[in-house]
């Protein structure tokens, strides 16, 4: 079983740049999408055929937007939008869980918010949200079955997750102590697990996302900030992960690379 995922900065830009030929490469059996920004009757024809696609859009025009595309022939079952009720718009279109009963899995395409460290109302908007997500994996977890967490978490771990950890520690957005501890206590305090990290806990990065300025792309000046994260008995049967980073900078569909993870289901 591969899952891959992947934030596409802008789903119809994205097709214009050859996500399309991506998807044709990776072969994944589950593509989990996150900034679709686009209306829902345009995400599958822009994933293409092959896919049960089941976009949900954010009810603010242009932003966010997650996806779940499962492989024609994979049985999928219930949906479910967004982690509470009552959800403020700012949060639609950011997670997106889709169960897969044939598998005994349930996957979830999910983009937390990025926040700004210089607007007070963008951080408190984020920790409500992030707030909101903890409780739901809490809910997952007391569960039992298996689940798998994928997507643009805007929030990188440690030192090994960002090129200038220095600069940036509790200084910029994502990078600050307050959002770390979430991930301290998901991968820590509820015993889920950073795939990436269990195949390989030593390296620096590999990163996921490069910012458009400069030559950070160039560079490898980059951020280690979409992740799989799973539960226990999904996470012993992850083979081997590999980030589709482009050969370069022009060829690029997206300012993310994917991740993908080959699972022993």
């Amino acid at each position: 079983m591969r899952i891959a995922t992947c934030n596409v900065n802008g789903i119809r830009a994205a097709a214009r740049k050859g996500m399309g030929e991506w998807i044709a490469s990776a072969k994944a059996d589950v593509l989990l999408l996150q900034e679709v920004r686009a209306p829902e009757e345009l995400v599958a024809p822009l994933v293409g055929e092959g896919y049960k696609t089941i976009p949900w859009p954010c009810e603010i025009k242009g932003r966010a937007g997650v996806a779940v595309a499962v492989r024609e022939g994979i049985e999928t079952g219930a949906v479910v939008r967004g982690v509470g009720d009552d959800q403020p718009p700012v949060d639609t279109g950011r997670w997106l869980e889709v169960e897969l009963p044939e598998l005994g899995l349930r996957v979830v395409s999910a983009y937390l918010h990025s926040g700004d460290s210089s607007s007070k109302e963008k951080m408190d908007a984020k920790y409500a949200h992030l707030d909101l997500v903890e409780k739901r994996l809490a809910e997952l977890s007391e569960g039992g079955g298996r689940f798998l967490v994928a997507g643009d978490f805007n929030i990188v771990h440690t030192p090994l997750d960002i090129t200038n950890w220095k600069s940036n520690h509790n200084r910029t957005s994502g990078v600050l102590d307050e959002e770390i501890a979430y991930l301290d206590r998901w991968f820590g305090q509820m015993g889920l697990a950073d795939v990436q990290r269990r195949l390989d806990p030593d390296s620096q990065g590999p990163y996921t996302w490069w910012s458009q300025r400069g030559k950070a792309f160039d560079n490898n000046t980059g951020w280690r900030i979409d992740y799989h994260l799973a539960s226990p008995s999904l996470a012993e049967k992850a083979d081997a992960y590999r980030i589709d980073r482009a050969p370069s900078y022009d060829a690029r569909f997206s300012d993310h690379a994917p991740l993908i993870v080959d699972y022993t289901l």
